[in-house]
């Protein structure tokens, strides 16, 4: 097999036996993951899957497990009202008859959302009625959001993204109290910031900041804790930081290593506010927030207390060896060995995955993308997710800190207990597990236990402070 002449990396053959389940590791999800093959590739699931499996039975939406794994968030999000059960596996139920595919999925969630944004059968829809279909709305555009890069019409990206926010703010406007919407300062491209209290009154209450991951949308982090946090007579504050939301899709701002300039300013924010107690400001991270959130305590001691869902220390360990092999310390020569060995011989539904988790952290990556095009880039995308190590930070930090792991975790094997090993402060670690459901990356199929774990260990943890 070719070479780029005086390098010792791999051969393309060999790259691409990675498969896309396993470039799906690179990033945090909803999606995909080493052990699930995406679109197109070898090793998809059968429908005689093992029912000791990760996805046993009933957890089995789709036979290719990357698919799987987006679905069952949308599933999984119907204990807090961001999803219906019964449409989602209408919908699924849809895709299969008509052939899974990056089209036929984002067809099929997108045309979902459209219809929730319209008047149900029946009455005139009151507040409470349209609250929760533009919440299940904002799910579903989500859910055809993470595919459509491969899909028919990548160039509907920005607008798909669109669909789903104003779902959102339509649900946040209509939450009661509303949300308090506004702006908080970050470099030239301000955080847009969505701020959920259990009343009006102004008493000041413990507050946790809810960190997304790469490509989790904000219906993610409702279902991952604002119910929970308002239940308990906390406030809650979702937020898009750079790479995420907004400042991706609309303002062009990709990940930055140094997250700490992006939760300050948040917590500058929530100080200043007096139904705020500033001596009870919780930090989470899920999915690739778990190295983005600590990587933030460790610089601001305003965080009273941290949890890291999965932990993460060094999101560039989630690729596949192969893939990472292909960097080098020269940009010329990695970009050589992209487009000459690996790139012409992708198949088009690992290009797709490529294309989705490299665009967070390269505004060209991304309009490539929507252009139906692959990246000729790899270089800067990938010193990018490589900056993301913390590991010589985790020292750093002085909160009591939670570490979740999963049973059968796809993206960040190992990483939660070398995080936790790490820590110096006060710290707990937990494995939820494939006997409560909760396991994979997350625990799609288990929110509310996941949920209960986490603010469970908050009100413990905070009770004095």
């Amino acid at each position: 097999m070719k070479r780029v002449p005086n390098h010792p990396g791999p051969s393309r053959r060999a790259l691409l036996t990675v498969g896309t389940g396993a470039v799906l590791a690179a990033g945090c999800a909803p999606a995909g993951g080493p052990a699930a093959p995406g679109p197109g590739s070898s090793g998809s699931a059968s429908p005689g899957r093992p029912a000791g499996g990760p996805t046993p039975g009933v957890m089995t939406l789709f036979q290719d497990p990357a698919y799987n794994f987006n679905g069952l968030f949308a599933l999984g999000g119907a204990g807090a009202g961001s999803s219906e059960v019964g449409e989602v596996l209408t919908a699924v139920n849809a895709i299969n008859r008509a052939g899974l595919s990056a089209q036929t999925y984002v067809d099929t969630f997108r045309k979902l959302g459209d219809r929730l944004l319209k008047a149900p059968p029946g009455a005139p829809a009151d507040g409470q009625t349209r609250r929760f279909r533009a919440l299940r709305a904002a799910q579903y555009y989500a859910q055809a959001l993470f595919f459509v890069l491969g899909s028919d019409a990548p160039g509907s990206e920005e607008q798909l993204y669109k669909s789903g926010r104003n779902a959102w703010d339509t649900f946040c406007d209509l939450c009661e109290p509303a949300a308090v919407k506004a702006t908080v300062p970050y470099g030239n491209t301000p955080l847009p910031v969505w701020f959920f209290r259990p009343d009006e009154a102004v008493t000041p209450r413990p507050t946790v900041i809810l960190t997304n991951g790469s490509d989790g949308q904000n219906v993610d982090m409702w279902t991952y804790g604002v119910p929970a946090a308002l239940a308990r007579g906390w406030n809650a504050l979702v937020y898009d930081g750079p790479g995420q939301g907004q400042l991706l899709f609309v303002d062009r701002v990709v990940f930055t290593p140094t997250w700490e300039k992006v939760v300050s300013p948040l917590v500058d924010w929530l100080t200043a506010r007096r139904d705020v107690d500033p001596r009870k400001i919780a930090l989470t991270g899920l999915s690739m927030a778990g190295d983005l959130a600590p990587r933030a305590a460790a610089f601001d001691e305003r965080i009273a207390a941290l949890v890291a869902m999965p932990g993460c220390i060094d999101p560039w360990l989630g690729f596949p060896p192969g893939i990472r092999k292909i960097l080098t310390p020269g940009k010329q020569q990695t970009n050589d060995i992209w487009n000459k060995e690996v790139a012409p011989a992708l198949p088009p539904a690992d290009a797709a995955v490529m294309k989705k988790r490299f665009e967070p952290f390269s505004v060209p990556a991304m309009l490539e993308a929507r252009q139906g095009k692959l990246f000729t880039d790899f270089y800067t995308p990938a010193t990018r997710i490589r900056a993301l190590a913390i590991t010589d930070v985790v020292g750093r930090i002085k909160a009591p800190t939670l570490v979740l792991d999963y049973d059968d975790e796809q993206f960040y094997p190992g990483q939660p207990r070398r995080l936790y090993d790490k820590l110096t402060g006060p710290k707990d670690y937990l494995k939820l597990t494939a006997a409560e459901g909760a396991q994979l990356h997350c625990s799609p199929m288990a929110p509310q236990l996941h949920c209960e774990v986490v603010f469970d260990w908050l009100q413990h943890t905070l009770s004095g402070s």
